[in-house]
């Protein structure tokens, strides 16, 4: 039997917890704040996506940083695992669009209540408004935890599960980062990811609160393409979000932060080809051929979308559509397909679901999580330079590492 100390009780520390109980051992798990998974009650809009019922291949796809640092601790404890896990432990859980696993309540604080139940049930100690101010190694070994009260407490084992950078408030401000750096371990670049963009255009902010369902959008660099994908947005005071803009950050970040402007295009008809698109235009043109531009679009775009269609159009409002050009009309067509405006940057870790970059994965045990520098340390979650798209994945990178890391330990 072992005695082990987590520090951070996140998604990843709680579940570590867990497993290293159920394994014999003496756990203690340390948190700043004054309660548990502060930031898994917020995950979900409060509802907790707690993981992807997908197939194996579609997971991997979705993690963007490292995913084959994932296959030993996801082969080991998956997405059906976890769906087990909670529903064994008398949780019910439904299944929704894109495959996204939630608790039948909409509850997150259920998903709480759930592992600090299973936590209490395996034996596991917690101590709540208990910062880790430093973790000890000697020799090449882990050996203490140090408090921020100056406590040291001795142990054999360490679990780092403090999360990254993302929603600072919740208490992720970087500590384990601090600490892996201090014991040898190198850092890769820190960025928000999953985050809102933010759009030079001034029209932008006409539209905020504005969402817009099944477009795709396409994210340039120049000519090239850095990505495409298809989704809901949504419009803000400063850019736009939603889901589909939180996946096209993981993939643009690192070209915003070296100062480069992309260029993101919509297309708000993408079931339709340019050729079915005019026919469309045509028909609508035809039923109310008596009517200005202006009054002859409510049918083709939510009413706080038009005044910037009429403006980018070019075409005359006051024109009755019966007068208006087949170029214009083809002109029309080409700029529903394809509505361009400037990304200038990311919105800060505040609104970002979670951090990209953290301990480099290529010096931990991908079936353990232990060090390769210190034995006797373990990380797991977000700390861990791994991060995945929108859907549970984050969540479900979080189970499957602390599961790794907690049934590790003898």
């Amino acid at each position: 039997m072992s005695k082990v100390l987590i520090a951070g009780g996140g998604a990843a520390g709680m579940f570590a917890s867990v497993f290293a109980a159920k394994n014999g051992n003496e756990v203690h798990l340390y948190e700043k704040n004054e309660k548990l998974g502060k930031k898994l009650y917020i995950t979900g809009k409060g509802r907790c996506n707690l993981t992807n019922a997908c197939d194996t291949d579609v997971f991997f796809e979705n993690v963007i940083s490292n995913p084959k640092f994932m296959y030993g601790s996801f082969y080991s404890f998956g997405n059906q695992d976890v769906m087990e896990f909670f529903q064994s432990a008398g949780l019910a859980l439904k299944t929704e669009r894109g495959q996204r696993v939630f608790p039948v309540s909409d509850h997150s604080s259920d998903v709480i209540r759930t592992l600090e139940k299973e936590m209490k049930s395996a034996g596991v100690h917690v101590h709540l408004r208990s910062r880790v101010k430093r973790v000890g190694a000697e020799e090449g070994y882990f050996s203490f935890l140090e408090l921020a009260d100056g406590k040291r407490i001795r142990g054999d084992a360490c679990i780092v599960a403090t999360g990254g950078l993302s929603y600072p408030s919740t208490g992720s401000t970087g500590d384990g980062y601090r600490f892996a750096k201090a014991l040898g371990h190198t850092l890769t670049e820190c960025s928000p990811s999953l985050v809102p963009l933010e759009i030079k255009d001034a029209f932008v902010s006409d539209l905020m609160g504005l969402s817009l369902r099944n477009v795709r959008a396409s994210i340039y660099d120049g000519d090239k393409m850095l990505y495409e994908g298809f989704g809901e947005m949504l419009f803000t005071h400063f850019g736009v979000s939603g889901p589909l803009m939180l996946s096209a950050s993981a993939y643009v970040g690192n070209y915003l932060h070296k100062g480069k402007e992309l260029v993101l295009a919509i297309d708000l008809k993408p079931a339709l080809s340019h050729e079915q698109l005019d026919a469309r235009l045509l028909r609508e043109f035809e039923t109310k051929h008596n009517k200005q531009f202006k009054n002859a679009l409510s049918d083709l775009f939510p009413s706080k979308f038009i005044p910037v269609m009429i403006k980018k159009s070019k075409i005359d409002p006051d024109k009755k559509v019966n007068t208006v050009s087949r170029e214009e009309r083809l002109g029309f067509a080409s700029l529903i397909k394809n509505i361009r405006m400037t990304i200038t940057g990311l919105r800060d870790y505040d609104e970002a679901v979670v951090t990209r970059g953290g301990v480099r994965t290529s010096e931990i045990n991908p079936s353990t999580m232990e060090s390769k520098k210190v034995k006797g340390l373990y990380f797991a979650g977000e700390v861990l330079d791994v991060d995945a798209l929108t859907g549970g994945f984050n969540l479900q990178v979080a189970w499957s590492t602390g599961h790794a890391a907690g049934s590790g330990i003898w």
